[in-house]
């Protein structure tokens, strides 16, 4: 079985995480990434992890839930614990997901090699799957009152 947070743990880990602060610097930690392995400064690679792991407890809870980004780590929470849907399926929108892993390992792979520009094409497209996939979960986290709007 595997362990638990307590809920108020848990409940103050999202609420902090749903800064729109947090959400937002993360959003450079994919380049960061790909500059570092291409660099090969993996000083820099090992800061951008830290940074990954300390992101979502480093901003207070934001005051409101009116910020797209906020409601993207609302929603995502909602689409895994209250929709119970996997982040990596065959279904929309969890496939942007699904497609989204060989996309990253090839900008990894063409950092490491190098390639600049495939580095760069492969990671701006890892970037846009991922918004494109958090935007969809907003949408359906906006509508769940809605049910004709879904």
């Amino acid at each position: 079985m595997a362990p638990t947070l307590p809920d108020d743990f848990e409940e103050r880990f999202w609420r902090r995480h749903s800064n729109p602060k947090s959400g937002w610097s993360r959003t450079v930690l994919l380049p960061a990434l790909l500059f570092a392995v291409y660099h090969r400064k993996w000083r820099l690679a090992g800061a951008a992890l830290l940074f990954t792991v300390a992101n979502p407890i480093l901003f207070p809870p934001p005051d409101d839930d009116d910020a797209w980004m906020t409601r993207v780590v609302l929603a995502e929470r909602w689409w895994t614990r209250e929709q119970k849907a996997g982040v990596f399926d065959i279904t929309y929108p969890n496939w942007l997901n699904l497609l989204n892993v060989p996309v990253s390992v090839y900008a990894f792979v063409a950092a490491y090699r190098r390639r600049p520009f495939r580095a760069g094409l492969a990671g701006a497209l890892s970037m846009a799957l991922k918004l494109w996939y958090v935007g969809a979960l907003v949408r359906r986290y906006d509508a769940r009152d809605r049910p004709e709007e879904r």
